[in-house]
Order: C-alpha cells, then sequence, then structure tokens
C-alpha cells in the first residue's frame, strides 16, 4: 500500500512538472513571436509609407505568418484572428498602392493589436505608430524605383533605359541601351560604381558621355535598378 502511495505521488509530481514545463514553452514562444511581430510592424510602417511597396507585402506577408503561428498557442484563437482581418485591409491598401489608406489601415491594425494585449492581460504593453526607424541598417525607400526615375533623368535622352523607353534617343545611331549593357560578360555593379563615380567631365571608352555627376545614394540607386534589371532577364 505504501508503494502505492509513493508511485501516486510521483506521478502526480512528474505530471504537474510537465504542465509547467509546457506553460513555460508556449509562454517563451509565445515571447519570441511578439518580438518579431513588434519589428515587423515598425518596418511595414515605413516601407508603406514611403511607397516602398515590394518590401511593404513583403513584411505583411511576415506579420501574418507570424500571428498564424500565435493563434495555434493561445487559448482563445479568435484574439488572433481580429488582428488577420485588419490585415486584409492592410493589404487592399497595398495592393492599391494607396498611401492614406495604408495609413489608416495600418492605426487599425495597431489599435487591434493593443486590444488583443488588454484582453489577455498585458494592458502594460503598449504598440504605436513608430516614431523612428527600427533598424539603422536598412533603407525603406524603394532604391530600385528611385534608381530607374534617376536613370530615365540622368540617362534617358541618350540610352534606351528600357524597352517601355517611350521617346527615341536623340543619337544617331544611340549609344547601347541598359538592357544591352547588363548583358555584356564585363558588367558588374562594382564596375558601374567605379565608372558612374569619375572625376572626369566626360566617360566612356571615347569620352563621348557627359559625367552624370550623380550622389553616392543616386549611384546605389542607379546599380539597384541595374542589377535588377539584370535578375528580371535572367528569370
Amino acid at each position: 500500500m505504501r508503494l502505492q502511495t509513493v508511485l501516486r505521488v510521483a506521478i502526480i509530481v512528474a505530471l504537474s512538472a510537465s504542465s509547467v514545463a509546457a506553460s513555460s514553452d508556449v509562454s517563451a514562444a509565445l515571447s519570441e513571436l511578439m518580438t518579431r511581430l513588434q519589428l515587423q510592424h515598425a518596418k511595414l510602417w515605413f516601407a508603406g509609407k514611403l511607397s516602398n511597396w515590394s518590401l511593404a507585402n513583403y513584411e505583411i506577408q511576415q506579420i501574418d505568418a507570424n500571428l498564424e503561428a500565435t493563434s495555434r498557442l493561445l487559448a482563445n484563437p479568435s484574439q488572433a484572428d481580429r488582428a488577420r482581418e485588419q490585415i486584409r485591409a492592410v493589404r487592399q491598401a497595398l495592393q492599391s498602392k494607396d498611401v492614406p489608406a495604408f495609413m489608416t489601415s495600418y492605426a487599425d491594425l495597431t489599435n487591434e493589436c493593443n486590444a488583443c494585449h488588454r484582453s489577455s492581460g498585458y494592458a502594460g504593453i503598449v504598440m504605436q505608430i513608430p516614431l523612428a526607424l527600427p533598424v539603422p541598417n536598412q533603407l525603406f525607400v524603394d532604391q530600385v524605383s528611385e534608381g530607374r526615375a534617376i536613370a530615365n533623368a540622368s540617362c534617358g535622352s541618350c540610352h534606351v533605359v528600357s524597352d517601355a523607353a517611350k521617346e527615341a534617343p536623340a543619337f544617331r545611331p544611340p549609344p547601347p541601351g541598359f538592357l544591352e549593357i547588363i548583358s555584356r560578360p564585363t558588367f558588374s555593379a562594382d564596375g558601374l560604381r567605379h565608372f558612374l563615380t569619375s572625376g572626369h567631365r566626360r566617360l566612356g571608352p571615347d569620352q563621348a558621355m557627359p559625367n552624370p555627376r550623380l550622389s553616392e545614394s543616386q549611384v546605389e540607386a542607379v546599380v539597384a535598378y541595374l542589377e535588377t534589371l539584370r535578375a528580371d532577364q535572367r528569370r
């Protein structure tokens, strides 16, 4: 009888310890997911505000996936589902590339996050629209779109920037188009940087090209555009 009692106590203690461990694991997993969501929430704001639609769509996909994972850990999954309903409004604003609609839907999503925190007993965790960049080592502007605009403005009068160019170059025969340039075996991002940052007044083998005098950030935007153009051609 004494042995049976000892065994029962041992089983109860083991089950209790297992329950505590499981609860601790869930809490740790939720904490990790919330940390990810906080960073993605901030990145989404700056990407959408600055019309970087590709980055904003990426961040909203990450948020949606992490909320799905969160709902599987919650005792009441509908708490996360309500936030996911707000995500649909954000997606719609991103698809239409509507900055005011994005800002409104983002604020609604933020409010729903705080409502979920309060209903879960975490009223002290309050989200807000970010006031500063979440990380110092990432650009939130659409660098490729900026590079395309710079290329059209600075190079489009002579070069065909893309197949969709509406105006023919002024020179006959024209200088090589961008699609030809990026198809050359000698093309490289470093070579393009070196070429565009030259201090000479005129550039190229015959010094036929006037130096566009681009800033460092403008050069990087043009490099990003041409590298993306080349990657698209290879797909």
